[in-house]
């Protein structure tokens, strides 16, 4: 069974900064695709940025410039670094990852969130 934990979630006034870590457990045979996304109570989810297994990133423009995602594929954990934040950068925080399993299935797997305030 896999899962994923996130932690580093918390308050932080504007202009701070936050980590965030999200590390897969379980019968992982690789990880593909790595992401964050965010959602506000009542808001669509919004997808943050992603990662390749090889490093490769795409973000969000609401964070480009500001976030930096990476991964440590040994450790089977992706990182959030958020620099600069704002207050509407205040949301569940939620990590998304596609895992194939020793069985052969691929399947997506997700976080259970972590909150992120941004006070002003």
């Amino acid at each position: 069974q896999v899962q994923l934990l996130e932690s580093g979630g918390g308050l932080v006034q504007a202009g701070g900064s936050l980590r965030l870590s999200c590390a897969a457990s379980g019968r992982i045979r690789n990880i593909n695709i790595m992401a964050w996304y965010r959602q506000v109570p009542g808001k669509q989810r919004e997808l943050v940025g992603t990662i390749t297994s090889g490093g490769s990133t795409n973000y969000a423009d609401s964070v480009k410039g500001r976030f930096t995602i990476s991964r440590d594929n040994a450790k089977n954990t992706v990182y959030l670094q958020m620099n600069s934040l704002k207050p509407e950068d205040t949301a569940i925080y939620t990590c998304n990852a596609d895992i194939r399993v020793y069985a052969g299935v691929t399947s997506q797997y997700w976080g259970q969130g972590t909150q992120v305030t941004v006070s002003s």
